[in-house]
């Protein structure tokens, strides 16, 4: 997979090795193996032996170090290779709260509650029921609840919960987890500054984005491959203007989810991003209908079968879509701000 420009602040060395680590790893069986069972736990193997999984959180926390935007390039290169593995939850999310509140990061994976008003905190005790990625596979399981006036990171086992499985629309798991005010007490702390529900719904979009953004640039190559390989009266079918215009409509919506992808990577990484999040989400959600639609027209029959492995693509592309927040509530966020800053704020706005 080429090298993209706005990946220049990203350890190159890293970039190539999940690449290469995937590529050999996140093969078309392993994949539609995962979807049976749940995930593919040879993968994750070896995604955590080289410490993948936990990158950009601190070392001293237990984490692998590096940063948000070598976090963000390592998701694009699991959205590309449809890798059945709870990465995102684990570091970007679940370990950025760990290491938030103090606690230690556990070995394994972690997955968080990503809507907090699910849950309610009270003398020690969590209550509440949330759909919640990848449950069944979680060491540990994060959220912020209200706590009076403050917010509050718990963490708690699967075991101290009641969880029915559940998947989303690419097989991988959405699981009910039902949390009982009877249950044995949890741990958690206090949310420091700048931990809080919102911060965590804007880092699980900036995480969809960029899965998103990857998946589609997988999704532009596959078909441009496939057109030049399949041929129709002699030649190419790549070569009829029809389907030409169906590569070209695909390889730009994967162009524009990579661009949105970068600026709001960098806008989260300086402490803010809420604006560029809201526009990414819109622009890749738009992006993902216009991508998959030509995708799918170019491949014709073939794009349907489960033999193929255009469906590992789409299929998490549309899943992906409705993960910490709608296109529709994310476009009430840009319609704000940009409303906040009046006539004279919309130039600036979009130029900065």
């Amino acid at each position: 997979m080429s090298r993209l420009a706005h990946e220049d602040d990203v350890d190159p060395l890293l970039v190539e090795t999940v690449d290469r680590l995937l590529g050999r790893a996140a093969t078309f069986e392993a994949v539609e193996s995962a979807e049976a069972e749940g995930w593919s736990e040879p993968l994750w193997k070896l995604m955590a032996e080289a410490g993948f999984p936990w990158i950009s959180v601190p070392e001293h926390a237990g984490g692998t170090g590096g940063t948000l935007a070598d976090a963000m390039a390592m998701l694009r290169r699991v959205g590309a290779h449809a890798a059945p593995v709870p990465v995102a939850e684990t570091g970007v999310l679940g370990g950025w709260l760990s290491a938030s509140a103090g606690f230690d990061v556990p070995d394994g994976p972690l997955t968080v509650v990503a809507d907090p008003g699910a849950l309610d905190l009270s003398q020690g005790r969590v209550s509440g029921v949330a759909v919640v990625a990848w449950a069944s596979r979680a060491h540990r399981i994060l959220g912020i609840v209200p706590d009076g006036d403050k917010s509050s990171i718990v963490s708690f086992t699967p075991d101290q919960v009641s969880i029915v499985g559940g998947t989303n629309l690419a097989g991988e798991p959405r699981d009910t987890v039902s949390v009982d005010v009877s249950m044995a007490e949890v741990d958690y702390r206090p949310a420091p500054a700048g931990v809080h529900g919102a911060a965590l719904r804007l880092r699980g979009a900036l995480s969809r984005v960029n899965l998103a953004a990857g998946a589609l640039g997988a999704m532009s190559q596959l078909t441009i491959d496939y057109t030049n390989e399949r041929r129709q009266f002699g030649k190419p079918v790549a070569s009829f203007q029809a389907v030409q215009q169906h590569l070209v409509t695909a390889a730009q919506a994967a162009a524009r989810a990579e661009m949105a992808a970068a600026v709001a990577t960098r806008a989260v990484a300086r402490g803010g991003g809420a604006f560029e999040v809201a526009a990414a989400k819109v622009v890749v959600d738009r992006a993902v209908v216009e991508a998959t639609r030509a995708a799918h027209q170019a491949h014709g029959a073939m794009g349907v079968t489960r033999e193929y492995p255009l469906h590992h693509l789409s299929r998490r592309l549309w899943a992906w879509r409705h993960e910490y927040g709608t296109a529709r509530q994310w476009r009430d966020v840009v319609g704000r701000s940009v409303g906040a800053g009046g006539a004279d704020g919309l130039w600036p706005l979009i130029t900065t």
